[in-house]
């Protein structure tokens, strides 16, 4: 009896052994997952870019301080929950909040020695501007500190295309996949009731006042968006963004006009509407002149969608509601 109760005593300790061992595995399994996971989330350094002036640019690690040289990268940086690592930004950046309380590293002309006193583990640069910059950035590059120039982005894969490189510069390319997904589903819902609207509507675009008054014409990003939503931009004939001839855009009778300057001129919708010679003209008779919000028509970051929709809005109230 006593021999049978040592080998009972034996198999349940050598069971509860094995069920240890069995639960250790397990654990250790989910610990490497978690940590699969999280280096997944984070992205693996150092990383090698391809930026826009076409030079490699070497990080070394997971950057903890993020300089932004212009307010698009800034707006792609928060959207992807940068918002503690962007400790500098330009004196121009507006969106979202918590930028404007960033230190201010200049605008047309870069300062330097604050840049280099913030101690940035990467500044993010932009191609529409880098070629004025060139000496400044080389210097902050002669700093040890690496610079990134973003692609001037002009369509919407462009825009993708920035929000990925800024995404696998500091470690965020799942945040960044998934932002542009939902970027992409939102455009695709809007394509999808702009693809139901029967008679197009003719649009005139204004980005500065009168009178110089100009317009964007084909191959703008801009051109893009009203195509996208099934509007006729009336300056589609003429190449990039051009002055317009008043007469001419009379003549052609936009059924919308859209202006873009209202953040620093005051009532802009009302000054188109008391344009002289205007007075025939349809988008004025209607009273459809709206003026919509700048930065997100123009800013080639995470809003740019949003900007699309408050264009069809702005045109077709009725089917974007």
């Amino acid at each position: 009896m006593k021999k049978w109760y040592s080998l009972l005593l034996a198999v349940i300790l050598m069971v509860g052994v094995m069920a240890g061992c069995v639960e250790k595995k397990d654990q250790v399994k989910e610990e490497n997952n978690t940590s699969v996971e999280k280096k997944s989330e984070v992205g693996t350094f150092p990383v090698t870019i391809k930026d826009a002036a076409d030079k490699k640019v070497v990080i070394e690690k997971k950057p903890e301080k993020i300089v932004s040289l212009i307010p698009s990268n800034t707006e792609i940086a928060f959207a992807l929950g940068l918002d503690k690592e962007v400790v500098g930004v330009s004196d121009f950046d507006n969106y979202p909040a918590e930028a404007t309380k960033k230190e201010k590293v200049g605008g047309q002309e870069l300062n330097l020695e604050k840049i280099i006193s913030l101690k940035p583990d990467v500044v993010l640069a932009h191609a529409s501007s880098a070629h004025n910059s060139e000496a400044g950035l080389q210097q902050l590059k002669d700093a040890g500190i690496p610079v990134l120039i973003v692609n001037d982005a002009q369509n919407f894969d462009q825009v993708y295309d920035s929000i990925a490189m800024i995404g696998k510069a500091t470690g965020e390319t799942a945040k960044a996949t998934e932002l542009i997904k939902g970027m992409k589903d939102k455009l695709a819902d809007i394509k999808t009731k702009a693809a139901a609207i029967k008679t197009k509507k003719k649009v005139l675009v204004e980005v500065s006042p009168a009178p110089e008054i100009y317009t964007p014409g084909k191959n703008t990003f801009m051109d893009q968006m009203l195509n996208l939503i099934n509007a006729e931009n009336i300056a589609n004939d003429q190449e990039g963004w051009i002055k317009i001839d008043q007469e001419a855009m009379i003549k052609r009778n936009p059924d919308v006009i859209i202006t873009t300057y209202g953040y620093y001129v005051d009532h802009a919708s009302d000054q188109v509407l008391a344009r002289q010679g205007w007075e025939n003209v349809s988008a004025v008779k209607n009273k459809q002149v709206v003026d919509v919000d700048s930065d997100q028509v123009t800013r080639s970051g995470p809003r740019i969608v949003e900007g699309v929709e408050d264009l069809a809005k702005a045109i077709y109230p009725d089917v974007f509601k």
